[in-house]
């Protein structure tokens, strides 16, 4: 691809970014559900349930909890990503994308960055509310800062999985009724309680399960792996840092591609 493509292509994923922060103004619902569900769950699990579940190594459970809530920041890019690409589908907007003399990979690369936008920005309350619930960054800030780009990284491949998604299904009710794994495949993970006391066959589900290593990276880096340590026996697990690059990496290898060419032949 020549300088001048490249540029243009940049330009128009641009101005899609742009598109993306006005359609959100716009739907202030979906907004306010993308910032506040991370919220209530903290509340939910931190206050009415924590008492009742047992951390390994006898830490606090909110510290065990607060990086799980935001790696599901992470995690909703599946939701958003899903409903937006069907909502311009159906509604035509996509079509007239297509008249346009603009990049063909500028909508969904546009779209994408947009999601990780939004996730910086839901990922602020939650660490506010969840250092005034007693969570605490441990490490210092290079860590941390370390934790923060892996949960990025992991929003901009959960954003590519929601538009393929969201070019696949046939509408915005199938769109919604998809979009609920975004909040059941946290639960068959680490999010909420330690995969040690889950049984051998859920507990192998649970350790693979992208989520949990990305969870687990968090732990580490944010400093909270005195209320995490238990016994692993998965790669994943033993490895939470390199497992969440190599989930991230595979994902975007699959979806980013998958995704564009969807994008072109349906225009075709």
């Amino acid at each position: 691809m020549s300088d001048t493509s490249l540029t243009w292509a940049a330009r128009d994923a641009s101005a899609m970014i742009g598109r993306q922060a006005t359609r959100l103004r716009h739907a202030p619902g979906l907004l306010a559900m993308t910032l506040t569900a991370p919220l209530l769950m903290l509340v939910l699990f931190g206050y009415l349930f924590g008492s009742a579940i047992d951390v390994p190594g006898g830490g606090n459970y909110r510290e065990y909890l607060v990086p799980g809530l935001l790696v599901s920041v992470s995690t909703l890019g599946i939701f958003t990503g899903t409903l937006q690409a069907v909502q311009d589908r159906q509604r035509g907007v996509m079509d007239r994308f297509r008249t346009l003399p603009m990049s063909r990979s500028a909508v969904p690369v546009g779209q994408a960055v947009a999601e990780v936008l939004l996730a910086a920005v839901g990922l602020v309350p939650l660490a506010l509310v969840g250092l005034a619930m007693g969570w605490r960054i441990r490490h210092g800030v290079g860590p941390a800062l370390g934790a923060i780009g892996l949960l990025l990284l992991f929003r901009l491949a959960t954003a590519w999985i929601g538009q393929y998604l969201g070019t696949v299904v046939k509408n915005e009710e199938a769109a919604g009724q998809l979009a609920a794994l975004t909040f059941v495949l946290p639960m068959l993970s680490n999010t909420y309680v330690p995969t040690a006391g889950m049984p051998g066959w859920l507990r192998f589900l649970a350790e693979w399960n992208p989520i949990s290593a990305v969870v687990g990276a968090c732990r580490d880096l944010f400093g909270n792996t005195a209320a995490a340590a238990a016994a692993h026996s998965s790669w994943p697990a033993e490895h939470p840092i390199a497992a969440s690059l190599l989930w991230s990496a595979l994902l975007l290898a699959v979806f980013v591609p998958l995704t564009i060419r969807r994008y072109v032949r349906d225009g075709r």
